[in-house]
């Protein structure tokens, strides 16, 4: 049923900070070129409007996988943005939210109110139209300090890696180099990663073995009180 209410209300949307990590181990970020106005021609995080009938977060899968072609990915909550002169259409506020790829498993494709969408390295953004660019910096701090307290790193590579990799990954978002020697040293204790049978191919060093992340037993340490800390 309809009602009429005495004040009126902001709209709603969402806005999701997808970060990649490419076979180089350059940490990246998922542009859209917009091609509605306002910033019509500008790059932008995908995002758009609330619809009635979804939660906050089906809205940010819909838009994400209509905007990107990205789907069925990690996905998490960041934080509302509420500025009052954010976006010059109207008083909307925005729920943002940030997503981990491993980007070489993932195809992206441009549809709906999207002109491009486009891989940039974090250190190399273009200017961004409404307040995206403040969104950005807020996930990646946020990524920044998670990655020590919590395995999301995992979610950035793909399911089989060599230790280097998973080394270079932290060194990447960190922004400093890790002691190899303990690095290994602590993560290998942690009994979280399955030794593979396999070692790394078409390589021209000698080939390391691989490894993979268990998130199973993760969940069954964390029940017993493990905290996953780097």
């Amino acid at each position: 049923m309809a009602y009429c209410y005495d004040f009126p209300r902001p709209a709603l949307t969402v806005d999701c900070v997808v970060f990649g990590l490419d076979e180089q181990n350059s940490l990246k970020v998922l542009l859209i070129r917009r091609n509605l106005p306002p910033f019509k021609g500008e790059w932008a995080l995908p995002g758009g409007f609330v619809r009635p009938d979804e939660t906050l977060e089906q809205s940010a899968r819909r838009e994400l996988g209509e905007e990107t072609g990205v789907k069925d990915i990690f996905l998490e909550q960041l934080y509302t943005f509420g500025a009052v002169e954010r976006d010059p259409r109207d008083r909307i506020i925005t729920v943002a939210y940030y997503a981990l790829v491993n980007l070489t498993e993932h195809t992206i494709n441009a549809t709906t109110d999207a002109d491009e969408a486009k891989w940039f390295p974090i250190d190399a953004l273009p200017s961004l139209a409404f307040d995206h660019l403040h969104i950005f910096q807020q996930a990646l701090q946020r990524l920044k300090g998670k990655l020590r307290y919590e395995p999301i790193g995992f979610e950035l590579l793909p399911q089989k890696f060599p230790l280097s990799q998973l080394q270079h990954l932290y060194e990447t978002v960190l922004g400093k180099p890790l002691d190899k020697r303990n690095f290994r040293k602590k993560i290998l204790k942690m009994g979280l990663l399955t030794a593979l049978e396999e070692w790394q191919t078409d390589v021209a060093h000698r080939a390391a073995r691989l490894y993979a992340f268990d998130p199973e037993q993760y969940q069954e340490l964390k029940q017993q009180g493990f905290n996953f800390e780097l």
